[in-house]
């Protein structure tokens, strides 16, 4: 029997008094948080908008919670902007879109930071057992980031894999991990690089005991590229059909997928909110183009972050995402 779950890969928009909020302040201290200090009044704030975040899922009805990333005004790339081997640089476009991020450019070795963990474990006191952690894969790290110490493509990419699963690694418990892998659409690895950025993925995969998710968004994956990913030891694929059905749905049928997996079917970007029972009927049609239908898990998800949308419908959207599941539920595909 196959099990739906109601869920969002995170990177959520900020509440909007703590936009204005958090605005002032970073302006007033904007010498301490280049040194790293948030200050007090900073923590209070995205600790505040966290919870509400959560309450918001909570009242939505998701099966899985997530910490909401707020802090990460560098979106993917803050893992290692907020780094001490990291110097912040130039601005650069976040992907092909109007958001932008600094580079993150890695002088020393990538130990242990502990950000992310930080973050989790004071959203895993509120998640009620249904902690969903995310993180940028690996292969998408690299390919936001620049690289002034290891040398090579592939000792760096190595290297963001050991880090990942460093810090996956004291994590509190979480039900699910999402790893965001954008860049293995948008920016696929050369030949040689592929196999090792689904070799990287299976070391952080390795280092928690919860589901894994790698999800790929804004277009799909090369037919190398996804034959490679196979072989990590996940346990789901995230596919994004709202950007492309045609690709997503040859690759599962020519090479198989993973036992459970990730559909994108609500758009994370624009603000018409879908209607519940026509995800669930999305959710349908991508089986019926599919041999096998029988997966252990089916994750229902933005097919993106969802820090572009206005707060009011991200919230709708969040809502239609846990009917839709629970609808699926009732009536499998």
């Amino acid at each position: 029997m196959t099990e739906y779950v109601s869920t969002t890969p995170g990177l959520f928009p900020l509440p909007d008094w703590a936009k204005d909020d958090l605005s002032d302040l970073k302006g007033h201290q904007k010498h301490d948080l280049i040194s790293g200090d948030e200050g007090e009044e900073i923590t209070a704030a995205y600790e505040q908008a966290r919870e509400e975040v959560i309450e918001v899922q909570h009242e939505a009805g998701l099966d899985r919670i997530s910490e909401g990333q707020l802090r990460w005004d560098d979106m993917l790339a803050h893992p290692l902007a907020v780094h001490d081997a990291v110097d912040t640089r130039g601005i650069v476009r976040y992907y092909d879109n109007n958001n932008f991020y600094r580079d993150p450019v890695v002088t020393d070795d990538l130990d242990f930071s502990g950000d992310v963990a930080g973050e989790l474990e004071t959203a895993s006191e509120l998640a009620d057992g249904d902690l969903q952690a995310v993180l940028p894969g690996p292969y998408s790290l690299f390919d936001l980031s620049t690289d002034e110490y290891y040398g090579t493509d592939e000792e760096f990419l190595a290297a963001v894999g050991e880090f990942l699963a460093g810090e996956v690694e004291a994590f509190p418990e979480h039900e699910t991990l999402f790893l965001l892998e954008p860049s293995l659409v948008t920016d696929a690895p050369e030949d040689g690089l592929d196999e090792l950025a689904s070799e990287t993925i299976d070391t952080v995969a390795a280092s928690t005991d919860a589901e894994v998710v790698v999800h790929t968004y804004w277009g799909a994956l090369t037919e190398k590229v996804h034959a490679h990913l196979l072989d990590a030891g996940v346990d789901a694929i995230g596919y994004d059909f709202v950007t492309n059905q045609e690709d997503n749905l040859y690759n599962i049928n020519e090479y198989g997928s993973t036992d459970s997996v990730a559909l994108g079917l609500v758009d994370g970007q624009n603000t018409l909110v879908e209607d519940p029972e026509a995800v669930r009927d999305r959710t349908e049609w991508v089986f019926d183009q599919l041999p096998v239908t029988e997966f252990e898990t089916v994750y229902l998800s933005t097919n993106t972050e969802t820090f572009y949308l206005p707060v009011n419908k991200f919230e709708e959207k969040l809502a239609a995402l846990a009917e839709a599941a629970a609808l699926a539920e009732v009536t499998p595909a």
